[in-house]
């Protein structure tokens, strides 16, 4: 019997589930997004199966289109490892290397990285994601990234090598517009259950979510990343707890007005982290770069 399936049908199946919908999969694998539906089409075709529920306005998968995703990205994993070993054979560097980068790290160290990297000349195609909270140990343990910066909470001893970055300070911060601002007083818990809180989403698939800093309020508007979070409380959307390192400017500049809040709010160690089991000389290479960034100065900048 002929295989009906390709690995890319199962990346276009992978992305569109990611993603959400075909026009936003097809942009992320740079194709049409008649060339992406044709392909989903032809698959559902050869099976016999429907893959897709086209009755729900986001691309939902029914019972077979999951069991499908869920055995093909192991066979996904398997190929980018299989093509990977080839490649490292011959010359010892990865063709792919996936940096996970968490949301409240700020971009400029690891680009910096990132740009000394390129000036090797090496082989080895660069893809740097952003990941949320239990988002980029996930990352790691399921292949979808060989390293991660800026993890935090819980991890897998034994499975990865970790190293401490350093700590994050946050503060309770608002528009100089809003309602709390004008407060003449520490911020209650009672006050911030009258307005709308700002929250990061979680990017875990599969592992159990985590909240950063959630606390009862009348209302929540859920944004995919830090930067997103600290966009919305400078436009008086809402409040909330925001890193201290990335909103410096905005605090001098009076953007945002540092309150101080009865809710405590604890820092946060942060981590590097990568496979113990991975030998490619680009992970090696970063692995040695990101770690020699000097982090806790990075993350005490506004200090």
């Amino acid at each position: 019997m002929q295989n009906v399936l390709s690995l890319d049908a199962l990346r276009a199946l992978d992305a569109i589930d990611r993603k959400g919908s075909f026009a936003a999969a097809a942009e992320a694998l740079y194709k049409v997004p008649s060339a992406l539906s044709y392909t989903i089409a032809k698959l559902e075709s050869d099976l016999g199966v429907a893959l897709f529920d086209r009755s729900k306005q986001r691309a939902q998968l029914t019972p077979a289109g999951q069991l499908l995703l869920d055995q093909g990205r192991t066979l996904l994993h398997a190929a980018n490892q299989l093509q990977n070993a080839v490649k490292q054979l011959d010359t010892g560097w990865e063709t792919e290397l996936v940096i996970a980068k968490d949301s409240i790290v700020p971009n400029a160290p690891v680009l910096d990285v990132i740009n000394r990297f390129l000036q090797l000349g090496k082989i080895t195609q660069v893809n740097l994601k952003e990941e949320v909270m239990a988002g980029g140990w996930e990352a790691l343990q399921t292949g979808r990234a060989d390293i991660a910066v800026g993890l935090s909470g819980d991890f897998a001893k034994g499975q990865f090598t970790v190293l401490p970055l350093g700590e994050v300070e946050f503060v309770f911060a608002v528009a100089p517009h809003h309602q709390l601002a004008a407060l003449d007083r520490v911020v209650s818990q009672e006050d911030v259950q009258q307005h709308t809180a700002i929250i990061v989403a979680d990017s875990a698939i599969d592992a159990t979510k985590r909240s950063s800093g959630l606390f009862d309020t009348r209302q929540r508007v859920t944004v995919s990343n830090m930067q997103a979070k600290i966009d919305a409380q400078k436009q008086g959307l809402g409040i909330g707890f925001v890193p201290r390192h990335l909103v410096g400017n905005e605090l001098a500049r009076g953007e945002l007005i540092a309150k101080a809040c009865s809710i405590p709010r604890a820092n946060i160690q942060l981590y590097l982290a990568w496979q113990k089991q991975s030998e490619g000389m680009a992970l090696s290479w970063f692995s040695q770069q990101l770690a020699a960034v000097a982090w806790q100065h990075v993350l005490q900048l506004s200090h």
